[in-house]
């Protein structure tokens, strides 16, 4: 039998008073939340310099979920998935190639040093597990996102499936990450607008990952522009799944399926971003 407060929660909880009486213990935990947010949004606003395109590492759940997420649309063993997104991870010549040339660049001071791959640990996967001959991928930034790439079609030229990937960025600052061997030596940078760049391709697209301009008429745009070049069973990926319902549309309307991953970042005030992805 319940006890007297007990007794006593359950009454009021039937109450107009109920509202009232749970305040305080609602507060508490908005106030804990909210202490959590600004708590990590200082620490972040003296230890980092970015001040777009945020890095992070994923909590250990998210990852698993990523990994999952690759498996579905990869077509591969959860645990081959692991071992790729580990593979990557434990690349030593990138991250200190990475580390080093940040800290040299002329942008030096809106990057940080330390490597974080988040979402791109699921790009590199997919690249791995798809083993496309052709890559494109519209905003590079840095290049961060265009080395992972150019590392997963370097492996996969070692296993006898060569592959490169064109960069399409209209910033000419783009891509100074991606310049250095032997990434370089798989890696095609374009600086233009990218719906031009797109159109000018002469070579089918096994891949194709959206992530330059956000806006949802500029995603629909390259998506449209793409189209016609894509070999048969090619895999399209967008960035800005968490933004806008474009993807999930040209899958409905192309015939493809659909999933989207997205992102929990570790010990970071930025909610996340994500990857979705559409395939036959």
């Amino acid at each position: 039998m319940p006890d007297r407060k007990t007794r006593i929660r359950r009454a009021v909880s039937r109450t107009p008073l109920a509202p009232l009486a749970a305040l305080p213990k609602r507060l508490v935990r908005v106030a804990k939340h909210d202490a959590g947010v600004l708590r990590e949004s200082a620490r972040w606003l003296v230890k980092s310099r970015e001040h777009h395109n945020y890095t992070y590492d994923l909590t250990a759940l998210n990852r698993e979920h990523l990994a999952w997420f690759v498996s579905v649309v990869g077509d591969a063993p959860v645990a081959l998935v692991r071992q790729w997104m580990a593979e990557i991870e434990a690349d030593a010549v990138l991250r200190t190639h990475i580390e080093k040339t940040t800290a040299t660049a002329a942008r030096r001071g809106l990057a940080d040093k330390k490597v974080r791959y988040a979402r791109r640990l699921g790009w590199y996967a997919l690249i791995r597990a798809a083993k496309p001959a052709h890559v494109v991928e519209t905003g590079v930034d840095k290049g961060l996102g265009t080395c992972v790439i150019a590392s997963a079609l370097l492996r996969n030229a070692a296993e006898g499936h060569p592959g490169r990937v064109t960069s399409l960025d209209i910033n000419p600052e783009a891509g100074y990450l991606a310049t250095a061997q032997p990434w370089a030596a798989v890696v095609d940078l374009v600086i233009g607008d990218s719906i031009a760049s797109i159109n000018a391709l002469d070579r089918p697209v096994d891949l194709f990952l959206h992530d330059s301009d956000h806006s949802a008429a500029h995603e629909l745009r390259e998506f449209t522009a793409v189209e016609p070049k894509l070999s048969e069973r090619a895999l399209l990926l967008t960035d800005n799944v968490t933004v806008t319902r474009v993807l999930s549309q040209v899958a409905e309307k192309t015939g493809r399926r659909f999933l989207a991953f997205r992102e929990q970042p570790s010990h970071h005030w930025y909610p996340g971003d994500g990857i979705g992805a559409a395939w036959r």
